[in-house]
């Protein structure tokens, strides 16, 4: 396909010339009606924050230029088919789930999941069945799913639906996805990526496999993190194998009916930049951010880790794209030198947790800022580096699964102090975000080791979130 073609960008700039007179929605009237909303945003932005209409089609049934854009991204990203989606990856994840699962299904997948994979198993009642990843001891970070763990996991589930696989992990951790995908399949079984952090995979040289060439069956691509979109733009892929008109049903169940055409062109200008010129952008932010490894390694007592980590199974792959930081040797936390470089150095990076660093680095950083960064994580070792013991190091905790995530999550429940809930089952979940992987998760025991944990992430300043409770001094647990 002409991969030059831009057609819900091309419709709207056809729209603006149109100069039509607007008795619709949205209110706003092309920004006339919010003069201070239209002085935020510009006026070429709220003029084409319109509504559906035929000459701009109709994301819930797409048959003109959303279809056409629809097809451009399929053929871009190597899938069968593709659809836009406005909310967030979060959307693409869940109706991934839900369109392969139904109550009481099996879905075989990590524990060390984003919080959206679960929270769509509270919806359709399907039942997780976890392999537990092997830990970095040294790093302290979950790692990705071991072929033979997968495989065990199959031979005693044989009814489980689909396997899901994160393609990479937040750190840039990459399974063996291609022989997950031959073992799912062999077991009559779907494989689902989330590939939330892997938009680059498919249009970058010497980068981990992509879900699509690896033969998965769906994946869910978060456009907005590495591809340029606007925050909040993801695209759902499919392989030849899924039924689109049943994806389709599942999407409309959830997504908005009032499709976001400042998210819907931005996908479809995005798409258009990456397709044409996505391998140049993405080896240079590769050349950058193996500059910024060597640089930040260099100042010692970082560990900017690579693809020096990758070990055949549980690393198989490594996306080094990211500028994973282990902070520990130097006597702090992530999440302090997290804090330290946004309210010091006026650098915000993406996220810090209890031992690491996350440096997200794409198409618009510039060498300037990574000479910057290196110079702050030299000066913050300066400044604070101290004794590192006592220090907790593991980032991930094995649950104990008591029941499936929906029955938890409605079953009744009582809110009880926080310290009091040893031994209880958490029907809520609990979690640092970023990365919004749970250290709770409805239908799971709560022990002591948890609660330390969530008492060093606390006073090590990580950005606790889940619990009804918004201070979380109480946990909801099952009757």
């Amino acid at each position: 396909m002409d991969q030059n073609q831009a057609p819900i960008y091309e419709a709207l700039d056809r729209f603006r010339q149109m100069r039509v007179v607007p008795f619709d929605v949205p209110g706003h009237k092309h920004g006339r009606g919010n003069p201070e909303l239209t002085a935020f945003l510009g006026e070429q932005c709220v003029s084409v924050d319109v509504n559906s209409m035929k000459p701009l089609d109709n994301l819930c049934h797409p048959i003109s230029v959303i279809r056409h854009a629809e097809d451009l991204a399929a053929d871009a990203f190597g899938a069968a088919h593709a659809f836009l989606m406005v909310g967030g990856t979060t959307s693409s994840v869940q109706s991934m789930v839900l369109s392969a699962c139904k109550r009481g299904d099996e879905i075989i997948l990590p524990r060390n999941v984003h919080r959206s994979v679960i929270n769509a198993l509270v919806l359709c009642g399907a039942v997780p069945v976890y392999v537990n990843p092997e830990v970095d001891k040294r790093l302290g970070i979950s790692l990705g799913m071991e072929r033979e763990q997968v495989a065990k996991a199959i031979r005693e589930h044989p009814s489980a639906v689909a396997v899901l696989v994160n393609n990479p992990t937040y750190y840039g951790v990459c399974s063996d996805l291609q022989a997950i995908v031959q073992m799912a399949h062999d077991a009559g079984m779907l494989c689902l990526a989330d590939e939330a952090h892997g938009t680059h995979f498919y249009f970058g040289d010497d980068m981990p496999l992509s879900a699509m060439a690896a033969g998965a069956d769906m994946s869910a691509v978060s456009m907005h993190k590495s591809g340029g979109s606007l925050t909040q733009s993801s695209l759902l892929l499919t392989g030849p194998g899924v039924s689109p008109g049943h994806v389709r049903q599942i999407i409309n169940l959830t997504q908005t009916t009032s499709g976001s055409y400042l998210l819907m062109s931005s996908l479809d200008i995005s798409r258009r930049n990456l397709a044409l010129r996505g391998r140049k952008v993405f080896a240079h932010v590769l050349e950058m951010a193996e500059y910024a490894r060597d640089e930040v390694n260099a100042i010692g007592g970082y560990y900017a880790f690579g693809k020096e980590l990758i070990n055949g199974d549980s690393i198989y792959d490594f996306d080094a794209t990211k500028l994973s930081v282990h902070t520990r040797e130097i006597g702090l936390a992530g999440i302090e030198v997290y804090d330290i470089l946004r309210d010091d150095y006026d650098i915000q990076i993406e996220f810090g947790d209890i031992g690491n660093i996350l440096a997200y680095l794409s198409m618009g950083d510039r060498p300037q800022e990574l000479e910057r960064l290196v110079s702050a994580l030299a000066d913050i070792r300066r400044r604070y580096q101290r004794d590192p013991s006592g220090l907790l190091s593991q980032e991930y905790i094995d649950p104990e699964v008591v029941s499936s995530p929906q029955e938890a999550f409605y079953a009744d429940k009582q809110s009880i102090p926080l310290h009091d809930s040893v031994g209880h089952v958490c029907s809520e979940f609990v979690m640092c975000y970023p990365p919004g992987i749970p250290i709770l998760a409805p239908g799971e025991r709560i022990t002591a080791e948890i609660l330390d944990y969530i008492e060093y992430a606390r006073s090590k300043g990580c950005s606790l979130t889940g619990p009804e409770d918004p201070d979380i001094q109480r946990l909801n647990v099952l009757v």
